[in-house]
């Protein structure tokens, strides 16, 4: 860490660290920053494109109260205690990312763009945003996904008549009723979207690429750490990070139990193309629709990075735990295998680590 802090030479400021986001990810980051000694507005800034604290909660559908949430782990140093669990969960997780940016004084600046991430003078990177530029020693990338989300194409998918839209946008329940909603997607949003849908819509159909895998069985600690290996083997290896849930399955629960029974749960593989009025097979089988509800996750939200040419032949970007194997300077925290709550808490006290390494002139291995 040097002493030179912020300072504008030629509408740039200089700063040791960036950490780009401000969910768990990025709030964790900036939190084990500050126990190693920078200060932020002096030694590092912390920068969200959100309007608000709370990451990508904010955004989260009202019917996803707290108390459905799985595997939300506190942030560092701070617990979230007390919180009423019918209270939906964005306005809880917000509230506490808010109290926690205040507690530990992070400086959270926001709403700030990080258009571009380039190359920089003297072996700094240069951080482009809508409030002007930065120049850094080391970055932290901590942009998780929300803001990528994934559509399919498919044939036809431009003439239907009916509404599509993203889990990014789902808008609860009751939006759906009386209506014949197909969702696509294997995972956990799209097994809950049907089950809250399921009592309002006047039909459901579920489709999805591949048979689910359902996992009965309790998601242990082993079973954790071999599920994050899996993930971690991919990124170390170039490839872009798998979905969570294709690596662990689906945990049953009496809800999914109950589903199952009632047929809610029923499965039918990819359809071959969208009609006007619905979708089809190429076996002849056809579905009508009003509504296509694509819960088929999201990417990494890296393009900022672009300029840097960090990806490689597999498509993604290779890293050691946080630190990227082309370029030590750079840490992505809260992707691939970081990407869960307990897992960015981690990485955020690991990239930290590795950071004060390279700032003292330490050799970082890769």
């Amino acid at each position: 860490m040097n002493d030179i802090g912020v300072r504008d030479t030629a509408d740039v400021r200089e700063v040791d660290v960036v950490v780009i986001g401000a969910g768990q990810a990025g709030l964790s980051s900036a939190y084990h920053l500050r126990r190693a000694g920078f200060e932020p507005d002096r030694d590092f800034v912390v920068l969200d494109h959100s309007p608000h604290p709370g990451g990508a909660w904010q955004f989260r559908w009202p019917s996803l109260t707290y108390g459905k949430v799985h595997g939300m782990h506190a942030l560092p140093g701070m617990e979230l205690t007390g919180a009423d669990a019918s209270r939906p969960s964005s306005e809880v997780i917000a509230a506490y990312f808010a109290s926690y940016e205040e507690t530990f004084d992070l400086r959270v600046r926001r709403p700030v763009d990080v258009r571009a991430v380039r190359e920089g003078d003297g072996g700094r990177l240069l951080v482009e945003t809508s409030e002007g530029a930065w120049s850094t020693r080391a970055l932290i990338n901590a942009t998780g996904t929300w803001d990528r989300p994934f559509w399919p194409r498919y044939p036809g998918q431009d003439t239907f008549r009916g509404r599509q839209l993203h889990t990014a946008v789902y808008p609860g329940p009751e939006a759906f009723r009386g209506q014949r909603v197909i969702v696509v997607g294997g995972g956990a949003s799209g097994t809950q979207h049907l089950m809250e849908i399921a009592p309002y819509a006047a039909a459901t159909t579920w489709v999805t690429r591949r048979p689910p895998v359902y996992n009965e069985g309790p998601f242990d600690e082993n079973r954790g750490r071999a599920a994050v290996a899996l993930v971690d083997e991919r990124v170390r290896a170039g490839l872009p990070p798998q979905s969570v849930v294709s690596v662990t399955g689906l945990p049953v629960n009496d809800a999914i139990r109950q589903a199952r029974a009632d047929g809610v749960l029923d499965r039918l593989p990819m359809f071959d193309r969208i009609t006007p009025s619905g979708v089809e097979w190429d076996d002849g089988r056809r579905v009508d629709a009003d509504v296509i509800l694509w819960a088929t996750g999201f990417r990494p939200a890296i393009d900022h990075l672009a300029p840097l040419k960090l990806r490689g032949p597999g498509g993604g970007i290779q890293a050691e735990d946080t630190r990227v194997v082309a370029d030590p300077r750079i840490h992505l925290v809260g992707y691939g295998p970081s990407a869960s709550t307990i897992g960015a808490n981690r990485a955020g006290r690991a990239a930290v680590r590795d950071i004060r390494r390279l700032l003292a002139g330490t050799p970082v291995t890769v």
